[in-house]
Parts: C-alpha cells; structure tokens; sequence
C-alpha cells in the first residue's frame, strides 16, 4: 500500500499544476486548487496512517528502478535545458555554464562512467521522513489555497503587473511534488533531481512580475543555489566513485566513522545545503526573493526550499558530529543567526523583517546539525516544525494586511488590533510562537543553547555568544512589532478584505502552532526521540517530561487568560484619556494644534538603530567572514580527504 501511494503523493501536485495552468476560468481554477490541496493532504495523512499501522518501523522502497532512473535522467537534461535557455536569452552565461557542468557532470557519471552501484533503496520513509511529509503537505497545501484568493487581490491592487496566475499557481505545486521527492529519497541522485527542480521552480516564481528587479533577483537565486548543486554533485560523483554506492545513509555511516573522503563529501553536500537553506554568504538570494507575491515568500520560508537545506544538514549531522566539516557549518550557522538578528533590527518592511527572521532561524537549525549531537538535532527537529508553521502563517498574515492596508511596513500597523482585529490577532500568535516562552520555538533555542555549552571549550564558547546575543536581538526586534500591534490609538475598524479562502489558511495555521505547543511532550516521546535512538542509538531525553508537562500547563494558561481578561473588561467601565502633545488634542488622540494654530499629527515610531546595525553596517562584514571560514575550512577538509 505504501509503495503505491509514494508516486501518488510525489506526481499527484504534478497533475493538479497541468490542470491550474490549463485552466484560465478563475472560480474553477480556484476549485481545482482547493480539492487538489485537500486530496493531496489526505494522501499524506493516509501514508502517515498506513506507516504507522505498519509497526512506525523504517520502510525501504524501490530497489530496482532501471526505467525511472532514464526518465529522471532525460528530465535532468531537460531542466538543464530551460536554464541554459533562459540565462542565454538574459545575456547569464556563467549561469548557463554552471548549470551543465553539474548536469552533465551527474549524467556522465551514471551512464558513461562504468561504476558499478550496489543496488539499493531509493525511497525510505522514517520519522524524520514522515515529519517533512506532513509539513509539506499541510503548510505546502494551504499556502496553495491561501495564494487563490491573495492573488486575485493582488492584482486589483497590482494593476501595473501582467496577470500571469496560471503561470504561478503551478508553480506552487511543482514545488510541493518535488519536496516531497526530495525528503523520500535515499538514493543522493534522486534527491539531486528534485533538490535542481525547487532551484528552478524558485527562480522562477521570484521573477514573476518580470521587473528588472526581480529578474536580477531570480538569476541570484538561481546561480546561488546551482553553485549549491555543483557542490552537491561533485559530493555524489566522488563517493560513488570511491564506494560504489550513492546511497544517502550509507554516506552518513561512513561519515560517522571517520573516513576521510566521507567526510569531504559530506562536506560538498553541507555546502549545497547551505546555499539551499540561504545561509551567509549565501543569504542575499532569499532577501531578494521578497519581490515576488507572498504565497512564494510563505512557500520558500516555510514549508520548501530552504527546508530542504535543513533537512538535508540534519541528516547529515551525525557524519559531522567532532570534525571540520560540523565546525564549518555550525560557525555558518551561529554568524548568520547572529547577524541575519542584528539587520532585522533596522529595519521597518514587514517581509523582510520576517526573511531576516527567516534567516537568522536557519542559522540556528544549522548550527544544532552542525554540532552533531543528539540533543542538538532534538532542538534542530523541534525548530523546523514550529518555524515552518510560523513563518507560514506570519507571511500569510502580513500578505492580508497589505492587501488590505496598502502598506507592509511595521510602523503602519500601529494599533492593528483595533482596525483589523482578527488579522492582529493571527499575527500576536506567530510572533508568540517566534519568541515567547512558553511556546517551542523558544524551548529549543533553549535546548539548542544548553548543547553549545557541552560542546567545547572554544568552540561551544563562540557558538554560546552567538546564539545569547542572536536571542537578545531577536526580542528586540519581535517586542517592537508586538507592541505596535497592540497599541491603542483610538482608530475606527477597516474594512477587511482578506478572501475566506486565505482566512481559513491562516486560522489553520494558527490553530496547528498551538495544537503543537500543547502536544509538545507527545511528539517529544513518541516522535523525537526515537528519530534520535535511530541516529545515535540509545540517548537520554533532552528535556525531562515533568519540565515538558510544566511547559504545557503555562501555555494553557497563557491561552485562558486573554479570554478571562476579555470577559472582565466588559465588566469594568472605560475612559478615554486624551493625551497631552504639548498642545490642543483634536479629541482623536492622533493630532494637536501647535502655539502657532497649525494642526499636526503625531508621529510615533520605533527606534530602528540603523546607524549601528543597518544591513550597509553589516552584511559586507559577514559576508567577508563567512566567505574566509568556507574557503579555509572546505579546503582543509578536500585537502585532507585527497591526500
């Protein structure tokens, strides 16, 4: 039964992108997406089932693929094509380049060289497998649903883009398909093929409104994450050569005892997997992907993409636990967390105050795998679940509010929780699960924080300052959004326009953040752990289940007490306090005449700091210095394994 509904769930999102973009009737397409989006999430949801009524044990598939391995090798051909295409026709010649060589480089290896491979699985489904199945689904699916009704108020406000929906609503699914190819797969030239169809899809959704800007800013992604795919065929080719086998866990096994050339591919593939997950120096490609409509934000910061980074490196993890290739990738992950948090602070454009989140958080997951330990990879698992979940819904949210407010910016939203109440209070909850205790994001950082400290003397040191002081800046930059939201400014309610399509997104999303939080002990014992056993064999639970247990009980109070302190304001009479602004209130609280007559309005706004931490003060001395640790250390480590 599984291994007939792994192709279904794989090319099913396939067939419902043909149909989308067939389809140029606008209420039926949106149904198509909607039933797609639905089907789609019940068949994961019934292989999820399936597993575990099968024992939960690990399942291998597809041992003998002769006839799909042709097919993916001429759609490999074919991808290479487009881009060559494309970057020719846009003068990207280096682009071109870069994509053939890796191509080629594959294609050679697997019909010209004459290596022999062991045959093995090229499909596994595990928990950590089963936990990426469920997120992209879930999240995947109900951005899709939430971009039918976002992009139709997209372009009534966007008027100056062309219309091109059946072009980019595929494109969401294409994605969807290929995640979930990528996060079965076992066999490394598998999950190479889907891992090159996200770089594509994403170029091309960033480039959709077909600016100079955002062209510029796809043909960033795109080269980015092809010099990641270099790296990452390179990675394949060399282990096969030497072990004849491309085997995904085999690659670990070896890793984790310490071979030489192991080790260097394992550090080839953590370097594709830093450009994939936009680590520094690599960051500047999903910065610029917030020139595309938000569903792309929300899919590429949440649910795809730079996941597939992730995911990959915490695979990786235990092949790196205590040598250079971890060294390498937690330092990459404790600097972009550090300052992807400190340009977040000087900054007021609510997307990319969330891509720097964005950031910054991928740092941290990267960090944890880079580490390798088991408690590390606990707290890496734990903050991909919330992070997806949140990211999701807080690019979702602030997409809404500017359909509806025509601003995105973070000092436009002062007192939001009076004008539009119900997005105000999707966006508290996000925010909430970012950063508040005690929802899980912050339970991991703290996990993630106590394994740093085991690590070693310098380097859990320089990871401990990294992550305390990446922390106190990301409550920086989390409390001024909050406390704009919930400002008093005595305004009237704005008409909402946000579709009941993009609300039920959103209200899933936030009932799922804080159904996650109170099930937190169950996915720590039943899921979490036994991923760990897996990895690293027998391990003792990271956070006790009293300290969980504690942590749920202060959640369900945090969630009663708004609705105890909501009942007993109705009780109590209010009074309007005018304000004093060293002249007349008007009586809004909003302006005031001056000594001189003249009405003027108040203007409060948050302290941004950009003259200390701006991204022109920062980004170009982190870039330098992730540039001289990848360099250094990559060439020790090839170095070491070629000699």
């Amino acid at each position: 039964m599984i291994a007939n509904l792994v192709p279904v769930l794989i090319l099913f999102p396939f067939l419902v992108a043909a149909a989308t973009a067939l389809i140029k009737e606008d209420q039926l397409r949106g149904c198509v997406i909607y039933t797609g989006s639905a089907v789609t999430i019940v068949a994961a949801l019934t292989l999820v089932a399936q597993w575990a009524l099968g024992g939960a044990q690990t399942v291998e598939l597809y041992v003998e693929t002769g006839t799909v391995d042709h097919i993916i090798l001429a759609c490999e051909l074919l991808l290479m094509c487009l881009v060559i295409f494309l970057s020719c026709a846009h003068g990207k010649f280096p682009i071109a380049m870069l994509s053939a060589v890796q191509t080629l480089g594959v294609v050679w290896f697997e019909v010209l060289s004459g290596v022999e491979l062991e045959e093995k699985a090229h499909m596994v489904i595990d928990r950590f497998t089963i936990i990426m199945v469920l997120i992209v689904a879930c999240v995947g699916c109900l951005i899709a649903t939430y971009a039918v009704g976002y992009m139709r108020g997209y372009h009534q406000h966007h008027t100056e883009f062309a219309d091109r929906r059946s072009f980019f609503l595929p494109l969401l699914f294409v994605f969807i398909g290929a995640m979930f190819g990528l996060v079965l797969s076992a066999n490394m030239a598998w999950m190479y093929f889907f891992w090159e169809i996200t770089s594509v899809i994403s170029f091309l959704l960033i480039g959709y409104t077909q600016t100079e800007e955002a062209v510029t800013n796809s043909f960033r992604a795109l080269w980015m994450n092809l010099l990641g795919g270099l790296g990452y065929a390179a990675g394949i080719i060399w282990f096969g050569w030497t072990y004849g086998t491309i085997d995904l866990y085999d690659l670990v096994a070896s890793g984790s005892a310490g071979e030489a050339v192991a080790i260097g591919c394992v550090a080839l593939l953590a370097f594709a997997a830093l450009t994939k997950s936009a680590q520094l120096p690599f960051s500047q490609w999903l910065l610029g992907a917030m020139v595309a409509p938000t569903p792309s934000s929300a899919l590429l910061h949440s649910a795809t993409m730079v996941k597939a980074g992730v995911y990959l490196l915490l695979r990786l993890a235990p092949a790196m636990h205590g040598n250079l290739a971890g060294y390498m990738v937690a330092f990459i992950g404790g600097l972009t967390f550090f300052s992807a948090s400190l340009m977040a602070i000087s900054t007021s454009d609510g997307k990319r105050v969330l891509a720097f989140s964005t950031i910054s958080n991928l740092g941290l997951i990267t960090a944890c795998a880079g580490v390798g330990s088991a408690e590390t990879v606990w707290a890496g698992l734990f903050l991909i679940v919330f992070h997806a979940v949140s990211k999701s819904m807080l690019f979702q949210c602030i997409g809404a509010i500017e359909n509806t407010t025509h601003s995105r910016d973070v000092e436009s939203m002062h007192g939001l929780i009076q004008r539009q109440p119900k997005l105000a209070t999707i966006m508290i909850i996000g925010i909430c699960g970012m950063f508040l205790a005690p929802f899980g994001m912050l339970i991991s950082k703290w996990a993630a924080l106590k394994s740093f400290v085991e690590a070693g003397r310098i380097f859990g040191t320089l990871l401990v300052l990294m992550v305390c002081f990446g922390s106190a800046t990301t409550l920086l930059y989390w409390s001024k959004w909050l406390s704009k939201l919930v400002a008093i400014n005595h305004t009237k309610p704005q008409k909402d326009i946000t579709e009941q399509g993009e609300y039920l997104s959103l209200f899933l999303h936030a009932a799922a953040m804080v159904l996650i939080c109170l099930c937190f002990p169950v996915l720590s014992g039943k899921l979490m752990q036994p991923i760990l056993e897996t990895m690293y064999g027998a391990v003792d639970p990271t956070i006790s289940t009293g300290n969980l247990i504690i942590m749920v009980v202060l959640l369900a109070c945090v969630l009663v007490l708004p609705a105890l302190l909501a009942t007993l304001s109705k009780k109590v009479q209010r009074r309007e306090v005018l304000n004093y602004m060293a002249g007349i209130n008007t009586g809004d609280n909003n302006h005031f005449i001056d000594t001189m007559g003249n009405d003027k309005e108040l203007q409060l706004s948050a302290w941004y700091l950009e003259n200390w931490f701006g991204e022109n003060k920062v980004m170009k001395p982190s870039l330098i210095a992730a540039v001289a640790i990848i360099v250094l250390m990559l060439g020790v480590i090839l170095g070491g394994a070629l000699v």
